[in-house]
Parts: structure tokens; sequence; C-alpha cells
């Protein structure tokens, strides 16, 4: 199933699942000292990153 490029489907998606006892989160940066981690492949990266500089991981707004 697809949704549209701006995730305009997403909060539609996310009830369907809880409805039936999935959990869903959005994930965000872990913190490391500091310094934010990715939670993909747990690369560091400065407090001021938007965008994961080794596997191109983006928070979800």
């Amino acid at each position: 199933m697809a949704t549209s490029p701006n995730d305009g489907g997403d909060d539609v998606i996310d009830q369907f699942l809880s409805d039936r006892g999935h959990t869903v989160e959005r994930v965000g940066w872990e913190q490391e000292y500091n310094k934010k981690q990715c939670p993909d492949c747990g690369g560091l990266h400065d407090t001021s990153a938007t965008a994961c500089t080794v596997c191109g991981w983006e928070p979800t707004p």
C-alpha cells in the first residue's frame, strides 16, 4: 500500500494499526552525551543535524 509523498495518510494508517494492537511511535534522534545519535546506524552528529550523513535517515515530523 502506498501513501502520498507528503505522508498525508500516515495518521489513518497509524490509527488502523493502533486499533489492532500494534504499537505506533514516531522515531526521533537518540541522545548520546552532547550529540545526536541516529537510531538506524548509530552515527553521531552535532545537535544541529537534521539528517544522518552516514545512512541518510531523517526523523519523521
